[in-house]
C-alpha cells in the first residue's frame, strides 16, 4: 500500500468552557490587536468574546455574510486596516470563519477561529469568494487558522434546523473525503468517524438541543470532517454546492443536506470501498436514502424546490459544473447531471 497524507499545522482547544481561553490562545500567539468577526445575528456572542479578550481587542465587524460576497470581503480588510489589526477572531459559522480567511488570503493577518456550527470550514486551508454571481474557491495555506477553539458549550443555542442542516454538510465533507483521488487510509478513518458520529448525535440534538453529550459528539465529529475536507480534493458535491450558493444564493448547510443523497446515488456505485465505510458509519445497506430519509425525518428541507431551485436554472449548473469540472468517481455528463439535478429538485429519494 502507498499513499500520501500531509497533515496541516492545526492548533485545537476543545472542551466545553474553551471560549474562556480565548486570551491565552491570543497571548501564545503573539497577538495584541484582534478584529473580531461575526454575523449581525451573533453580535452579542461577539460582543462577548470581545470582553473576554479585554485590551487584546481593537474592535468588531459583525456584517459577516454567506458565501463570502466580496463587497463584505473588501470592508473587512478596510475595517481591520483602519484598526491596525494584528489578527482576527472569527466566532460564528462558516460564513464569518470563511470571512476570517478572505481577510487572512489578502493580508496575512493571522485568524483564531471559534466555531458555533458544524460547517467544518476552520479546520482547511480552502477560501471562496462570491462576485457577480460566481462563488471562486481556492487553497492557500495563509487562511488556515493559526487556532481554532471548539467550545461545545456555544452550539446549544444552534437552533435544531440549522444544528441537522451544518451536521449534514460536515458529512457531505466525509462522503466526498472517502471516495477523493487523493484519498488515504489516515483521511478514511476520520471521515468515517466523523460521519459516524455526528449521524448518531444529532436524534438526539434534535429532541434535546441541550444534550452537552450530543453536542460534543457532533462538534467533535464536525472537527473530523472539516479535516478530511482540509486533506482531500472535494468532488461533484461541492461543485454543485458552490454553484448553487454562489449564483442562485441558496443557503449553504440545506442545500448541502438536500443534494447530498442524489451525489451520493450517482457517485457511490463507482466508490465500493467509500459506499462501504458509509454503510458502517450510518448502520444502513441503502445509503443514499438513510441521507435523504434521516435528514427529512430531522426536520431538514426535502428538495431543492423547496430551497428556490427551478428547471429553468439547470442549463446556467450545467454550463458551469462542466466548464470546470471536479475530479469524481464517474464521468459527468449533462444528461448524468440534469437528471440528477431532476430528482434533487424533487425530492426523489425523500419519504
Amino acid at each position: 500500500m502507498t499513499f500520501t497524507y500531509e497533515a496541516l499545522p492545526m492548533r485545537v482547544v476543545f472542551g466545553a468552557g474553551s471560549l474562556r481561553r480565548l486570551p491565552q490562545e491570543a497571548e501564545r500567539l503573539g497577538l495584541r490587536r484582534l478584529l473580531v468577526l461575526s454575523t449581525p445575528g451573533q453580535r452579542a456572542l461577539a460582543e462577548h468574546a470581545a470582553a473576554l479578550l479585554g485590551d487584546a481587542c481593537v474592535g468588531l465587524f459583525t456584517e459577516a455574510r454567506m458565501h463570502v460576497p466580496v463587497e463584505v470581503a473588501e470592508a473587512a480588510r478596510a475595517a481591520a486596516r483602519d484598526a491596525d489589526a494584528d489578527g482576527c477572531l472569527a466566532i460564528g459559522g462558516g460564513s464569518t470563519i470563511g470571512l476570517g480567511k478572505a481577510i487572512a488570503l489578502s493580508s496575512g493577518l493571522p485568524v483564531i477561529s471559534v466555531p458555533t456550527t458544524y460547517a467544518g470550514s476552520e479546520m482547511t486551508t480552502v477560501w471562496g469568494l462570491t462576485e457577480d454571481g460566481r462563488k471562486r474557491t481556492g487553497r492557500d495555506r495563509a487562511v488556515l487558522p493559526r487556532s481554532v477553539v471548539y467550545d461545545p458549550e456555544l452550539t446549544v443555542g444552534l437552533p435544531v434546523d440549522v444544528s441537522v442542516t451544518s451536521g449534514f454538510n460536515a458529512i457531505a465533507h466525509a462522503v466526498e473525503a472517502l471516495y477523493a483521488p487523493d484519498a488515504s487510509p489516515i483521511v478514511s478513518l476520520m471521515a468515517e468517524e466523523g460521519a459516524r458520529s455526528i449521524a448518531a448525535a444529532l436524534p438526539t440534538i434534535a429532541a434535546d438541543p441541550g444534550d452537552m453529550r450530543a453536542r460534543v459528539d457532533a462538534l467533535r465529529g464536525a472537527w473530523l470532517c472539516g479535516a478530511c475536507l482540509g486533506a482531500t480534493t472535494m468532488s461533484l458535491h461541492h461543485k454543485l454546492c458552490h454553484i448553487l450558493g454562489g449564483t442562485f444564493d441558496l443557503p449553504h448547510a440545506a442545500t448541502h443536506t438536500v443534494l447530498l443523497p442524489y451525489v451520493a446515488a450517482f457517485n457511490l456505485p463507482a466508490a465500493p470501498a467509500a459506499e462501504q465505510a458509509l454503510r458502517r458509519a450510518l448502520a444502513t445497506d441503502d445509503v443514499p436514502k438513510h441521507l435523504a430519509r434521516a435528514s427529512a425525518e430531522l426536520g431538514a428541507p426535502r428538495s431543492l424546490a423547496e430551497l428556490g431551485l427551478t428547471e429553468g436554472d439547470f442549463d446556467e449548473i450545467t454550463v458551469q459544473a462542466q466548464a470546470h469540472p471536479y475530479a469524481n468517481p464517474r464521468p459527468v455528463t449533462e444528461e448524468a447531471l440534469r437528471f440528477l439535478l431532476s430528482d434533487a429538485l424533487k425530492g426523489t429519494l425523500a419519504p
